[in-house]
């Protein structure tokens, strides 16, 4: 399969939203296309985070990968969350996710970052796969937690 991927703008909104809703509704989120478009608009118009699109050679979205900028004060250096990946069903096993974590990695290189982090569930080992495979390793000194409010 040849595609491209490329940052994606307030005008891939339309082959974007519905990729976003269908990865929140790989979470267990309900349908919520507009809950989704809103959010990522909101997202790209105050360039809060970069959001990588794939899409195939004649324009249709494949999937995505979502950062968001972060800091280290340890290291005093800049850093980016891997929040979102998502592939469409009917892309999967074509090396779309692959592409996109590489694209995520050049483009937070470009921007000076000195590490990207992600998190991703327990029992997601094709995930875990595809991340080790990239040379990503498993935290092995910190515990992560989190607080709902």
């Amino acid at each position: 399969m040849s595609f491209r991927i490329e940052s994606a703008t307030v005008h891939d909104l339309d082959d974007l939203a519905p990729l976003y809703d269908a990865y929140r509704q790989f979470y267990d989120q309900a349908p919520d296309p507009v809950r989704a478009r809103d959010f990522l608009a909101e997202r790209i118009e105050r360039s809060e985070s970069l959001i990588l699109l794939a899409r195939d050679a004649q324009g249709a979205a494949l999937g995505f990968t979502q950062l968001y900028p972060l800091f280290s004060s340890v290291r005093a250096v800049r850093t980016y969350l891997l929040n979102d990946l998502f592939v469409a069903i009917s892309a999967r096993r074509q090396g779309v996710a692959k592409a996109l974590m590489q694209a995520a990695a050049a483009a937070a290189t470009a921007r000076g970052a000195s590490s990207l982090s992600l998190s991703t569930a327990l029992d997601n080992l094709p995930a875990q796969t595809l991340y080790e495979s990239l040379g990503w390793q498993r935290d092995q000194h910190f515990c992560h937690y989190g607080l709902r409010l």
